[in-house]
């Protein structure tokens, strides 16, 4: 019988440097979805906050820091990323382990809001788009999570499935951007 090995979503893909930015994958941690019964929501920021130190985040919003953040991911929808969910928290919400079902990268550098204008049709400029903000939106052809880390980085989160699209479409962009410079 074979044996079986372990492989990270873009084992083999990343990383990638184009010029002064970056991409490359990121140890999230566990990532489970976690979605408040009705009328539980207040009560699960509450819990979530003392077992994890983050609220649950507003639409459009991410909460905490890396390695243990809250991110928004659609009506009623959080994303628990890096922390495995407090026993606790079972008691307010339906959680479910979704950690290989995601890939989860940083584009970062000078320019990776350029790169993600080609991309994304969300101004992403940092007038508009903070820290503690996120969006679920289309990165070209596939839904990503975006939400910004630092300055100039990005967290972005797609289907494990769709990281090879992912890389080829980033990296694309990335060189379109290097050669404008």
């Amino acid at each position: 019988m074979g044996e079986l090995i372990a492989k990270t979503p873009c084992e083999g893909l990343l990383p990638l440097n184009v010029g002064a930015i970056s991409l490359h994958e990121v140890d999230a941690g566990a990532i489970y979805s976690v979605t408040p019964f009705k009328g539980h929501r207040e009560a699960l920021s509450q819990v979530l906050k003392s077992a994890h130190g983050m609220t649950c985040p507003a639409a459009n919003r991410a909460t905490g820091k890396a390695g243990a953040r809250a991110i928004w991911f659609g009506h009623s929808a959080i994303m628990l990323v890096g922390p495995t969910p407090d026993a606790s928290l079972f008691e307010h919400a339906a959680i479910v382990d979704q950690s290989d079902a995601w890939a989860v990268v940083r584009l970062e550098g000078a320019g990776a809001e350029d790169v993600l204008a080609r991309l994304v049709p969300v101004d992403l400029r940092p007038a508009h788009f903070k820290r503690g903000h996120t969006a679920r939106s289309l990165l070209f052809h596939m839904t990503a999570s975006i939400t910004p880390v630092g300055d100039t980085a990005f967290q972005i989160m797609v289907f494990r499935s769709m990281v090879g699209s992912l890389v080829h479409d980033l990296k694309r962009a990335m060189e379109g951007v290097a050669a404008r410079g």
